[in-house]
Parts: C-alpha cells; sequence; structure tokens
C-alpha cells in the first residue's frame, strides 16, 4: 500500500463554493470570531463552518451563535474552538451542545432534558427486579431527583448530592456514577471523571456508554492508546455504537492509520446516513479514498 497525506487545506474560493457563501459571509464571521481570518482553512474549521451554517439555516444570527461560542470558551477552559471541538445543535430557539452524551445551553450551562434514548443509554434506567429492598428503592428516587435537578439547571452542588447519595445507597448503580463521572469531566476535573467512570465499568461490565465515555476522556487527554482501547470495548459490547465509530475514525485519522479510518467511517455511514455528521464521514471517506493508492495484485 502506498499513502499519501490527506489534504487539509481549503481555499475560500473551496470554501465559498462547497457552502454557498459570499466573501461577505465569511467577513462577517471572521469579525463574529467565529471563523478565522485566513486564506486557507483546515478540516477542522470545515466543521465550524458547517455547523454555523447549519445554526443559521435554523434562525440563529451571527451574534447569537458568537454569543454562544464565547460563553463555552468560558465555561471549558481547555476548549478553544467549540465550534468544531464540539457538537453544537439548535434545540427550539437555544442554542445546545452535547458534552459527553448529556445536552446543555450553550449561553447559560443549563442542562437540557434529552428524549434521545440512543444518546441517553442505560442512563435513566435501573435494572429490572422482581422486588426491591428500601435501600435500593430510595436509591431509584434519589437517581430520578438527581436527573430532575439537572433537567431544571439547578445547583451543581445540589445534583452531586443526588447522585451521590444514589451511590452510597447503591454503589453498583453505574448510571448515577456514569453521570457523576459527566458532570466532573464537564468541569474539566478529568481526574474524578476517570475514578466515577471506571467505577461504572466495575458496577456493570456491559455498560457501552461508560466505556465510550471514558473513551472520550482519554482523547481529550492526548491519550490516545488508552482512548483506541476504550471505544473498542464499547463497540465489542455494542457494534452499533454510531458515536464509538465516528470517533475511532477520526483517531485513526490522526495516528495515520487510513484503512482502519475507512472501515470506521464506513460502518459508521451504515448507521448514520443523514445528519450533518454523515456528510462529514462522506467527505472525509472519499478523500481518504483519493489519498490512498492499493496497487492491484
Amino acid at each position: 500500500m502506498l499513502s499519501k497525506p490527506v489534504r487539509q487545506e481549503y481555499s475560500r474560493a473551496d470554501v465559498r463554493r462547497q457552502f454557498k457563501l459570499t466573501e461577505r459571509q465569511l467577513k462577517n464571521w471572521e469579525r463574529d470570531s467565529l471563523v478565522p481570518a485566513a486564506e486557507t482553512y483546515s478540516f477542522s474549521d470545515l466543521i465550524a463552518i458547517r455547523t454555523i451554517v447549519e445554526l443559521r439555516g435554523k434562525g440563529f444570527r451571527s451574534r447569537k451563535i458568537a454569543e454562544a461560542v464565547a460563553s463555552l470558551r468560558r465555561k471549558l477552559d481547555d476548549v478553544r474552538h467549540p465550534l468544531s471541538e464540539l457538537r453544537i445543535l439548535s434545540d427550539g430557539k437555544k442554542i445546545a451542545v452535547r458534552v459527553a452524551g448529556h445536552k446543555m445551553e450553550a449561553v447559560s450551562g443549563q442542562i437540557l432534558f434529552d428524549f434521545d434514548a440512543s444518546e441517553l443509554g442505560g442512563v435513566k434506567d435501573f435494572p429490572p427486579r422482581k422486588r426491591a429492598g428500601n435501600r435500593l428503592r430510595e436509591s431509584e428516587a434519589w437517581f430520578q431527583k438527581g436527573l430532575d435537578l439537572e433537567e431544571t439547571g439547578a445547583p451543581m452542588e445540589m445534583i452531586l448530592e443526588a447522585y451521590q447519595k444514589v451511590v452510597e445507597l447503591n454503589p453498583e448503580a453505574a448510571g448515577a456514577l456514569v453521570n457523576l463521572g459527566t458532570i466532573y469531566y464537564r468541569q474539566r476535573q478529568f481526574g474524578e471523571a476517570e475514578r466515577y467512570y471506571k467505577q461504572a465499568i466495575t458496577a456493570d461490565p456491559s455498560y457501552p456508554l461508560a466505556e465510550f465515555n471514558l473513551g472520550n476522556l482519554y482523547d481529550e487527554q492526548g491519550r490516545l492508546p488508552e482512548a483506541f482501547d476504550h471505544y473498542r470495548r464499547a463497540l465489542a459490547l455494542n457494534p452499533q455504537y454510531a458515536d464509538a465509530h465516528f470517533n475511532l475514525a477520526l483517531l485513526c485519522e490522526r495516528t495515520t492509520d487510513p484503512l482502519k479510518a475507512v472501515h470506521h467511517w464506513k460502518l459508521y455511514l451504515k448507521l448514520d446516513r443523514n445528519s450533518q455528521w454523515a456528510e462529514i464521514a462522506r467527505r472525509q471517506l472519499e478523500r481518504l479514498r483519493e489519498a490512498t493508492v492499493i496497487p492491484s495484485r
């Protein structure tokens, strides 16, 4: 196999043509610090521009998007380019961001209740049981209270107290452990997040969301071999886990393994054919195919 570097730069003309933009639109977005003032753009810039286009199509003004981006930079110290590093989307009249499987309002930081079962996994469910003791029933009540507090944007101390009470009553409550890990992940307290995610995996070794979130944490820290390991474990538990295929494809590209990246992009597209992320996957897959020459035998 002969491989050449994936093309990572795109001219202003390329970007304008691909997204049907005017030069004035690009300059306005530069003024609002949504995109860099540059003659060429990277692939991550394209993801950011795609996000802006999607939000504009939902009726959000550029200034509103800029306000959300500035808020996310203040709230998440390690995130410098929210439009490309995070999954930003519309939620009615609000701009929301998805962080480690949870959705929050970008400006206020309020947790938004999400009915998408594929995102929530087992976080909202307890294992079925015929009869539950008082402690288990009490732990379930505290878990529901934690969810309600998140939904209403209660102080973080109250939310943490609720989930910690769940674990005190039921140390095997993997959903509460994952939620605790996610709260600390959003606060960039990675040591605490890692501890709770690992406890969740110990409590329920068949829980793909815990493996996936731990992979995200290691990916964020640049601990790539460990990120690979936990994304793969998530897929071993649930081969239909689209987000794990997406993240693994990106990770394979970063570690110059184009064939494995192609494999995961193709599997991702079998699971997600119509979202904006599917469009990104198709473009990246085509670029990798063009950049990789496999000689015939």
